[in-house]
């Protein structure tokens, strides 16, 4: 009797640690990018994780509102349309809009990009991480007013 005892307790115990390792692996990641605060707000599983402040589109540049889901990653990207500048981290969401480093850290904060939400080259990094290791199905990007 003992050892079907023990025999269930370990079953027991490997389900849990199953279950863990795939609620770990299919965390939802939440991106949220508010425009008039200039800040992102990141959330794994509804905790907030990191929090930075960001660039999104001047005028007449805007950076369009909405929910999204990633589209494609790029570690090293360099802008086809805007003098092939460098776009390191890039995480696209909707058509070419793309959250992605910078290297103008001081316009940070303020509207300063043709659309993309910009951010620190270390968030950049650190985000697009988080995204490549919860994968971009399990990640919702979503930007407002």
């Amino acid at each position: 009797m003992r050892r079907v005892a023990a025999a269930c307790a370990a079953i027991a115990v490997f389900c849990l640690v199953c279950v863990g390792f795939a609620r770990a692996a299919l965390a939802s990641v939440v991106v949220h990018i508010d425009k008039s605060s200039q800040r992102m707000v990141v959330s794994v599983d509804g905790q907030v994780r990191h929090r930075w402040i960001v660039s999104t589109g001047r005028r007449p540049f805007g950076t369009p509102s909405g929910t999204y889901r990633p589209r494609m990653m790029a570690r090293r990207w360099f802008s086809r349309k805007y003098d092939n500048s460098p776009m390191p981290y890039s995480i696209f969401y909707h058509k070419g809009y793309a959250i992605h480093g910078t290297n103008y850290i001081r316009q940070l904060g303020g509207p300063a990009s043709h659309g993309c939400v910009r951010l620190h080259p270390a968030n950049a990094a650190i985000l697009f991480a988080l995204v490549g290791r919860h994968g971009m199905s399990n990640t919702r990007i979503v930007v407002s007013h």
